[in-house]
């Protein structure tokens, strides 16, 4: 079932690739601080799908920190777009959050049901 997690995990950051690749005029409507609002929850939907994916939250949050990264990167290149640490700060937050929450219910999930007691 893993296999889907990641399946997920890598539709969705195509996803956020082609937004980062939208001029800025495009998404001119998203306006501080809402935009930062927006980095932490796609982020944070991503830290949970990765680990889901991977059933490791750590190796979830630095898969997505690095995503992160390169994606201020490459908005960077983009007209009317800007790089910024403050948005990548918002992405960590989120995809800490996310890969917790994901991390947690797969730990959850591989947890044997408690035994029951036997009745006479």
């Amino acid at each position: 079932m893993r296999a889907g997690w990641w399946f997920l995990a890598l539709v969705y950051m195509t996803g956020i690739f082609f937004m980062s690749d939208q001029p800025g005029d495009a998404l001119s409507w998203l306006r501080a601080p809402w935009d930062k609002l927006a980095h932490g929850l796609s982020y944070a939907l991503l830290g949970y799908l990765l680990a889901r994916a991977s059933a490791r939250p750590n190796l979830a949050w630095v898969l997505a920190a690095w995503f992160g990264a390169s994606d201020e990167v490459h908005q960077a290149f983009v007209p009317l777009r800007s790089a910024g640490l403050d948005d990548w700060l918002a992405d960590l937050l989120g995809a800490f959050l996310g890969s917790r929450l994901g991390g947690w219910q797969s730990a959850r999930l591989r947890r044997p049901p408690p035994e029951r007691p036997v009745s006479g």
